[in-house]
């Protein structure tokens, strides 16, 4: 099967070795996003809640290259660093997912790339 690489220019580029997203079949993989601003190329702003925003925006980005959008996902994994941010998830997710939500899994991180306090993933499957 073929695994066809997207790349979105308004998401920031990978940390390491890796791609942004890859499709195989009507499936697509989301790497995890971190809460990089992809014009200024760093760190977004200190407070949890942009960070997750910024996730959500640069997953969004890399969405919406491979011909779809957050509402084609079915799938999402949050990375935290501290779980006392996990109202904020629920809040910046209940901005930009609608019902019938995505499953979701919620992972303590000691640590993330860029220092962020969240690191989000998602699959998608397009054509449902």
């Amino acid at each position: 099967m073929y695994h066809e690489v997207i790349e979105s220019p308004d998401a920031p580029l990978p940390l390491g070795t890796y791609t942004q997203a890859r499709k195989a079949g009507n499936m697509i993989f989301l790497s995890g996003q971190a809460p990089i601003d992809p014009v200024k190329g760093s760190l977004a702003a200190c407070t949890s809640e942009v960070q997750i925003r910024q996730c959500l925006k640069n997953l969004a980005a890399v969405a919406g290259q491979a011909g779809g959008s957050l509402d084609d996902v079915v799938k999402v994994t949050v990375y935290l660093t501290d779980f006392d941010d996990f109202p904020l998830v629920n809040l910046c997710m209940a901005e930009v997912f609608s019902a019938p939500y995505p499953a979701r899994s919620a992972v303590g991180a000691v640590a993330l790339p860029a220092g962020g306090a969240v690191a989000i993933e998602a699959i998608m499957v397009l054509g449902k």
